[in-house]
């Protein structure tokens, strides 16, 4: 009999883990509390080693369709819009990793996701669904919804984001820290002013006490802004809040004449803001037959763009070991466990570090940290091109064909 899963949340780590649960030739219960698949109007990137399992769950193509690859990953001073750095993506992510480097928007992504999912086991799909609780014995586990259903399995995923009702469940509330930043989101249309002015890159802007990110999606049609600021008279988490076009000018409107612009262009476009918290490594992800993945287990700054990109591997990784474990399944979740924790918190705290890097305030700091960056991309391109290697060589395919000899 097949091993039946209950995955626990319809975002990208959970439908990665759905698709790659049927390649495994799993049973599987998805249970997701949206009305559909759905994802926040903005951009993500998704590095070579979130590209290979796409490719190795059979939606790489589709992803290719609606993602761009830029040419470039660049850094300027957002104040004087001085180039620090360029490292080279495109063709070139593709000969030193293997796989791509895409910038796609949230809802095509999850798009491509749960069209997949949805193409290949309908039935197996329940939206409207939201998840209150589980309890488990030696032989099963048994997801409870808040109206009252229950559903039975061998093993439960919890994939259900940063405020994880499993993770709750498992280890009690926690106490996220306020970072004292404050993140602005806005999607622009394409217009001729922004397509002369905005790079063609994926750049990222940094100055005193904040930073911003800008990328085009869509074939060139919508600008992503995503701009993070020092700030402590605000502290709301959600992702979907309006703020003030005032407040968005105060806090970008000064800088160079490309996010001045962009902030001029957002007067009469939503501008959503969220604070930003963050949260220590957790010890610990998994108990019995329950396992979490992504968000749920290891919620990260976005500063190094590889929250989605962990999720994924997660699932990845995950669903091999239950493959090849699963007469053995707390065998299984701690070999998951034991092998994703230190890859996760290194990624945790070099997001962290780079929040206070991006924040420079004296022109001391400015030179101590992006000088010796500016001169090594120029006298020693090739070793420089190399800084995120850690990241984007990671290859959780291989290893796990390595590890358990399947793939």
């Amino acid at each position: 009999m097949a091993l039946k899963v209950l995955i626990a949340g319809g975002g990208i780590a959970g439908i990665t883990a759905a698709l790659a649960c049927l390649d495994a030739g799993f049973d599987i219960e998805l249970y997701e509390q949206a009305p559909a698949f759905s994802e926040v109007g903005a951009g993500i990137q998704i590095g070579p080693n979130a590209a290979r399992v796409m490719q190795a769950i059979g939606v790489g193509d589709a992803l290719a369709k609606v993602a761009t690859e830029p040419d470039f990953w660049e850094m300027r001073l957002g104040q004087i819009n001085k180039n620090i750095f360029r490292l080279p993506l495109g063709d070139q992510a593709r000969a030193n990793y293997g796989a791509p480097y895409y910038l796609v928007h949230r809802a095509d992504f999850i798009n491509v996701l749960g069209d997949a999912l949805l193409a290949r086991a309908p039935e197996a799909v329940h939206l409207n669904s939201t998840v209150s609780g589980f309890h488990q014995d030696g032989d099963s586990v048994t997801l409870t919804l808040a109206d009252g259903r229950e559903t039975i399995g061998d093993i439960l995923i919890g994939a259900d984001g940063i405020h994880s009702t499993l993770r709750s469940e498992l280890f009690g509330a926690e106490k996220p820290r306020f970072t004292g930043n404050v993140v602005w989101r806005v999607m622009l249309p394409a217009t001729e002013q922004l397509k002369k002015i905005i790079p063609d890159t994926m750049c990222v802007w940094v100055g005193p006490d904040k930073h911003c990110v800008t990328y085009w999606l869509r074939d060139g049609k919508t600008l992503n802004f995503v701009g993070a600021v020092e700030r402590d008279d605000w502290d709301q988490e959600g992702w979907t809040e309006p703020g003030p076009h005032e407040d968005f000018q105060d806090d970008f409107g000064g800088w160079c004449p490309p996010i001045s612009a962009i902030v001029d262009h957002a007067r009469d476009i939503e501008c959503i803001r969220w604070a930003l918290f963050d949260r220590d490594p957790m010890p610990e992800w998994t108990d019995g037959r329950v396992a979490l993945i992504g968000d749920a287990c290891h919620p990260m700054l976005p500063f190094l763009a590889q929250g989605a990109a962990m999720g994924i591997e997660d699932a990845w990784f995950l669903v091999q070991a239950l493959k090849a474990r699963t007469g053995n399944i707390p065998l299984a979740l701690e070999e998951y466990m034991e092998a994703r924790l230190p890859r996760t918190s290194k990624v945790q705290a070099a997001a962290r570090a780079r929040m206070h890097s991006n924040h420079e305030r004296s022109v001391w700091g400015q030179l101590r940290t992006y000088g010796p960056m500016w001169l090594s991309s120029r006298l020693t391109p090739q070793k420089f091109n190399t800084r995120h290697d850690w990241l984007y060589k990671k290859d959780i395919v291989m290893e796990t064909t390595e590890k358990y000899g399947q793939k």
